[in-house]
């Protein structure tokens, strides 16, 4: 079994861009006044959401695993999104979207988001399910409640689904991503 190592890196809107967009309160994006309450609101639009009537929110609590990305998945049908609650950090495995029936490993990278701003994917990407480093971290994801119906029905270590695509990354490629902090 070969091991790929990616050094974790601080999650900033730069580096992110490639598989999503950096949702928090320091967007680099304009801010909207509303005209109803003036300068005591901000509002800001970093990305477009992408969904239909099947979206849910789920709020999931992750206790520390081992820092290693074993699957890697991606939604056509949806912008996978994951906010923190309670600002913990969570660390990510990214890879890009792309055409290939695999990710390209040698585009993935580890992000450490430190828990006052969320992520939300651009459609395709690659990525791991998030990592807790701190034990009980919370974060709601949004979800299709198909999405979440496909992953509970496993076919060989991998799940598919009209929206999910969840690789085995040891069965397809004799690998197994590491990540060091």
């Amino acid at each position: 079994m070969r091991v790929i190592t990616l050094r974790a890196e601080a999650a900033t809107a730069e580096n992110v861009a490639p598989f999503g967009t950096l949702m928090g309160p320091t967007a680099p994006t304009p801010v909207i006044r509303s005209p109803f309450y003036g300068d005591r609101v901000a509002l800001r639009k970093p990305g477009r959401f992408v969904a239909d009537d099947t979206l849910e929110f789920t709020v999931a609590t992750l206790e520390r695993r081992p820092l290693r990305a074993v699957w890697m998945e991606r939604h056509f049908l949806h912008t996978q999104s994951f906010f923190p609650l309670g600002g913990r950090p969570f660390l990510m495995v990214l890879a890009p979207p792309g055409e290939g029936e695999v990710p390209v490993l040698e585009e993935a990278r580890a992000l450490v988001f430190d828990g006052s701003a969320g992520l939300m994917l651009h459609l395709g990407t690659w990525h791991e399910f998030p990592l807790a480093l701190v034990d009980a971290t919370s974060l709601i994801i949004a979800i299709r409640r198909d999405t979440a119906r496909d992953l509970q029905h496993v076919q060989g270590n991998e799940a598919r689904g009209p929206d999910l695509d969840k690789k085995d990354l040891a069965a397809r490629l004799g690998v197994t991503i590491s990540v060091e902090l």
